[in-house]
């Protein structure tokens, strides 16, 4: 319960105080609401070479525990905060203890206002704020439930950052872009070359295209234009571009995935690795401690267990490019246990057998696992699983396109996950994007394909 003390109650000399231990949260939680991004609070690097070499919080941040102690301590409830003045005598850093005491030091009975005197200290005792409060002391008594404070989560998607920071050190690759022919499509192009990640060779009807650059409002006069009539002419000229060694990378505009793919599938297209073509997706979820891989969402329906052997594979690959050295992959069912009715379980043992055997290289496999039981170390604990994959995985690895496209939608949508996707397994990184992703997925996509370009021809199944 939360309860006030009205002005008759309060006397002189009366004290009440409050603690809390800053966190980098707290700081960057008080810069979303109030706007203030100044570097000595929200960049490292820079704070080093401030005069206190190392992140503060802001000042205002820890006055807020004296408005704390005066809308819920002293006098509570009913206040009416009147004026303030402080002196901030200190920085208080990161971890610092942060203890808010106020003392009453008058009372003025005609308008029942009190005037506090105001004392913030850090854990060594040591004056970081004093002042002096005015307020207005509420007449009646309130006795209220305590309101519970709601959970936050601050979704900086560091993950993806440092992936565009890594492909931002390579020089931008010529991309063959398949018939960009909406604003969509197109502005992903431009925004990508914007971002020195690529150089747009746009593949499709030139005056449909430059139509469109002109009503998106796009300038795409410095880059190459190849005329090509329809969709499907498109994409047949976006792959030969790739085959000449004209493009580095293939990107999809406003056609259906199945067009582009075809036209990579021909037999006399020049991108054949012998591997399945598989979709990934690297997904940096907020509640999530590393970058996550779900695959396959996009390419192959129901895959059986040779084609689900190269899915694992090319994202196994994929995952070494990113620096992860034996990532963990998670072979994902209804339950844990194989179950001859479940044939995802039947596909999973023999997943685990193939990889025991060498048929599957470079990461630890396990699997069948259910969803909980891959990302939540709890909840393999709590089933009593014994595996160096369980609660803990990088790749999460789906029975079939539905449940991927479903998963990757749900992270995505409900919990606030950014991803970037890519066909793996041809001879060159083929970028997907979607109408509906934003402009940090489509620009995460491209940097993705450029780190595969630049850094693994294996990842791609060479």
């Amino acid at each position: 319960m939360i309860e006030n003390r009205i002005y008759d109650e309060i006397e002189v000399g009366e004290t009440a105080a409050l603690s809390r231990t800053v966190t980098q949260q707290d700081i960057e939680l008080f810069a979303v609401v109030s706007g203030d991004v100044n570097p000595a609070h929200m960049d490292p690097a820079y704070a080093e070479t401030d005069m206190f070499h190392k992140i503060v919080a802001q000042g205002i941040l820890e006055a807020g525990l004296i408005s704390a102690v005066l809308g819920t301590k002293l006098p509570g409830p009913g206040t009416i905060y009147l004026g303030q003045d402080l002196r901030f005598l200190r920085p208080v850093s990161i971890g610092d203890r942060i203890t808010a005491t106020l003392r009453v030091t008058e009372k003025h009975p005609e308008k029942g206002d009190l005037v506090l005197d105001c004392r913030c200290t850090n854990q060594s005792n040591e004056l970081v704020i004093s002042g002096t409060a005015h307020v207005r002391a509420p007449r009646e008594k309130v006795r209220r439930p305590r309101v519970e404070l709601p959970g936050v989560q601050l979704s900086r998607h560091e993950r993806l950052r440092a992936l565009l920071a890594r492909a931002a050190e390579y020089p931008p690759l010529a991309t063959a872009v398949a018939y960009p022919c909406d604003a969509n499509a197109l502005g992903a192009a431009v925004e990508a070359a914007q971002a020195g990640l690529i150089i747009p060779i746009l593949v499709g009807p030139k005056e449909k295209m430059i139509a469109t650059a002109k009503a998106a409002n796009l300038d795409i006069s410095t880059y190459r234009l190849v005329d090509t009539p329809t969709s499907v002419t498109a994409a047949a000229a976006a792959v030969a571009l790739t085959k000449t060694g004209e493009a580095a990378l293939l990107m999809k505009g406003l056609l259906h995935t199945d067009e582009l793919l075809h036209a990579v599938l021909v037999p006399d297209s020049g991108l054949h690795t012998g591997r399945r073509l598989s979709h990934v997706y690297l997904m940096d979820v907020p509640s999530y401690p590393r970058l996550l891989m779900v695959t396959d969402t996009a390419v192959n329906i129901a895959p059986d267990i040779e084609q689900k052997r190269d899915i694992v594979q090319n994202a196994i690959d994929l995952a070494h490019v990113m620096g992860i050295e034996t990532p963990r992959v998670a072979l994902l069912s209804a339950v844990e246990t194989v179950d001859p009715k479940l044939r995802s379980t039947l596909d999973a043992a023999a997943l685990c057998k193939m990889a025991d055997r060498g048929q599957i290289t470079g990461g630890l496999v396990d699997g069948p696992l259910a969803f909980d039981n891959a990302v939540s170390p709890a909840a393999a604990a709590e089933k009593g699983i014994v595996s160096k994959v369980a609660g803990q995985a990088d790749i999460l690895v789906v029975p079939d396109l539905e449940a991927g496209n479903i998963l990757a939608k749900q992270l995505t949508f409900l919990a606030g996950a950014d991803a970037a996707g890519v066909v793996v397994g041809a001879r060159v990184p083929i970028i997907l994007t979607s109408r509906a992703d934003g402009e940090r997925t489509r620009r995460a996509s491209c940097a993705l394909a450029v780190l595969i370009a630049h850094n693994s021809a294996a990842a791609v199944g060479l």
